[in-house]
């Protein structure tokens, strides 16, 4: 099946799904600086467009989100706002799911409001979803930055030192995978197997791709449609992030019982060597080769970034990359050895079955 789609995609026969099959959801919490480019990206382009219901799940803003969504329904009539009482992503997804779908729709699209959508994103991933029969659609992102931080967090994010070489970051080659970003679903998979787990507020996804796998369904990635996302822009909102993404991390691998790969687990070791290196110096100094070897590495890679990008932003990205590897790290060895227990239960739509 893998290359006849490749065939049909190559000469764009592609099986087209209609607007009333599809529903495009945006989780939004205090998103007035990007939500109205957002939408206007997510509404450029094929008429269906204008037929497919958007759905903006708010959990409770209090900054000018709800009133820029509003102030574009004249423009985008198949704009809606839904409250989201819980707050999360995952819970925004299961509630417009299960709220605003009708009996037609078939295929659920997430969008994210940091994003910068390409022309048809939603009707490109609608069409991916009926052309493959995949259980998900995953595309690859590619960052980009306004600020110096922001530049060089994404000049560096996208490479083996950021994101660690996952495929859905900046990757040219569409392929089934085992997880990615997230971007449609077979709304009936979505369903059968219980939406999102609510209680993970970070790494959502890859835990519901462990279930889609696990129930025989297929993710694919297409690297044909890509989006442009805007990184954090501060060291301290980019260190929550990668703490609470390593947290999520190590509730997926204990729920699921699975070992990291090699590339997540480097991060680690280099902060236990780190912290190890720094502990033991004072009795025995080579031991400091440990941390200062890191260190080195991220200076080498600030250095090298600066200059193949030719900008002096990109001597930040020893600093990005370095908040991302330690911050990742420690959220992912706090969650393990020291889990909080999280008492929020997970709505089940439908009880798991096999695909």
């Amino acid at each position: 099946m893998f290359g006849d789609v490749m065939e049909r995609n190559a000469g764009r026969l592609v099986r087209e799904a209609p607007a009333q099959t599809v529903l495009a959801v945006i989780p939004t919490l205090n998103e007035e600086r990007h939500i109205e480019a957002c939408i206007r990206s997510l509404m450029d382009g094929d008429e269906r467009l204008k037929h497919v219901p958007l759905t903006v799940a708010d959990g409770g803003s209090t900054d000018q989100t709800v009133a820029i969504v509003e102030s574009l329904k004249g423009e985008f009539p198949n704009l809606r706002v839904l409250h989201n009482p819980k707050r999360l992503q995952s819970a925004a997804l299961n509630l417009a799911a299960n709220q605003h779908s009708s009996e037609e729709t078939q295929f659920l699209i997430r969008c994210d409001a940091h994003s910068i959508y390409p022309k048809n994103f939603i009707i490109d991933v609608a069409d991916a979803l009926e052309t493959t029969h995949a259980a998900s659609v995953v595309v690859p992102m590619d960052a980009v930055g306004e600020t110096c931080f922001e530049r060089a967090n994404a000049w560096v994010v996208d490479t083996p030192l950021g994101s660690g070489g996952s495929a859905h970051r900046g990757g040219r080659k569409s392929a089934y995978v085992d997880h990615g970003h997230h971007a449609g679903f077979d709304l009936a998979v979505f369903k059968m197997i219980g939406g999102y787990d609510e209680t993970f507020s970070h790494n959502e996804d890859a835990e519901y791709d462990k279930r889609v796998v696990q129930a025989g369904g297929r993710i694919f990635l297409d690297a044909d449609i890509r989006i442009q996302y805007v990184p954090r822009g501060s060291v301290k909102a980019l260190a929550r992030q990668y703490f609470n993404y390593g947290k999520g991390r190590a509730r997926t691998a204990r729920k699921h019982r699975h070992t990291l790969k090699t590339r997540q687990a480097i991060p680690i070791l280099a902060l236990l060597a780190s912290v190890f290196g720094l502990v033991v110096s004072p009795l025995f100094w080579p031991a400091l080769i440990l941390p200062l070897g890191y260190v080195g590495v991220l200076g080498a890679a600030s250095i090298a970034v600066a200059v193949w990008k030719r900008s002096t932003c990109g001597l930040f990205a020893g600093l990005a990359s370095g908040t991302m590897h330690m911050s990742w790290a420690a959220g992912f060895l706090r969650e393990t050895f020291l889990p909080k227990s999280d008492k929020r239960a997970l709505p089940l739509v439908f009880r798991q079955k096999t695909l």
